[in-house]
């Protein structure tokens, strides 16, 4: 019995890097049960930073290290960071304060209720990520987005040509999984006008100089939402960077009739959308 215990904390150490979680679910799916995760815990091998989620006692938790450990060890279903907090992440809102105050996150699954518990200083905002693109990784399940932690590689096949990148971080480089800039932005302007401001999305916009008119091709095509794709052109159309001319918007759908999007807003005439009158450059 004691070797047996032995071998598992062995198989333990080696499956859970220090610093990232694993929860009770994880733990009891690998046949650790509740005596035995309550002595690693006693033994101070293990610690709880709340109810039913452990860690290798290792520095401060941050949320980072919440959401890696969800995509890479707990979950069975992909989940990416997403829409602004991508957009933070990879430099593109330097005008907007620095630190990050809410973590928008993308999966089929619902959250696990222990991550709004975890003391990390941020808020976890759900999106159901079947809602806005259709033919992408998450739909798709684990084998088409996955990122093997202990070889710190990933395994899904072109990734990026589907809106998806990884960026290190921390001491070992852990592989934050998120949306590419050209993803994360149409996932931002999903969340217009109730949850963001066309005048923020607009000055993201500004900066979005070198987005990849290949990905934004695909991205486009698998988008289900016409008020996100008439959005986004008419962003678009307002900067004209160079990406601009490569994609026509002949060739998507753009549905029909007019979209009110905002109260006493002013009507584009080309995207039969409501903005508001004093963004500037409407007339």
């Amino acid at each position: 019995m004691g070797e047996r215990k032995h071998r598992k904390i062995n198989w333990l150490e080696e499956q859970l890097p220090e610093g990232l979680l694993v929860d009770a679910a994880w733990l009891a799916r690998h046949e650790f049960s509740t005596a035995l995760r309550h002595k690693y815990v006693k033994a101070g091998w293990l610690e709880q930073p709340t109810r039913s989620v452990y860690r290798k006692p290792r520095g401060q938790l941050t949320w980072q290290q919440a959401i890696i450990s969800l995509q890479t060890i707990i979950l069975d279903d992909p989940i990416v960071v997403g829409g602004r907090t991508a957009l933070e992440l990879q430099g593109f809102a330097h005008y907007l304060p620095q630190q990050t105050k809410t973590v928008h996150l993308y999966s089929k699954e619902a959250l696990p209720s222990w991550l709004g518990k975890l003391d990390l200083g941020v808020q976890f905002v759900h999106h159901n990520a079947l809602r806005l693109f259709k033919n992408e990784p998450i739909t798709y399940g684990l084998s088409s987005l996955q990122f093997d932690i202990k070889k710190n590689a990933g395994t899904s096949s072109d990734p990026l040509q589907r809106g998806i990148t990884y960026q290190p971080w921390g001491t070992w480089d852990w592989p934050l999984t998120l949306s590419t800039p050209e993803r994360a932005f149409l996932e931002l302007l999903d969340e217009l006008p109730d949850d963001e401001s066309f005048h923020q999305v607009d000055m993201l916009m500004e900066g979005l100089t070198n987005l990849s008119p290949r990905r934004l091709q695909k991205l486009l095509a698998d988008c289900k939402s016409v008020k996100v794709k008439r959005l986004f052109f008419f962003f678009a159309d307002r900067h004209t960077h160079a990406w601009r001319p490569h994609l026509k918007k002949e060739e998507f759908d753009l549905g029909s009739g007019k979209r009110m999007l905002v109260k006493d807003g002013k009507l584009d005439p080309t995207y039969l959308i409501t903005v508001p009158r004093d963004l500037n450059g409407v007339q």
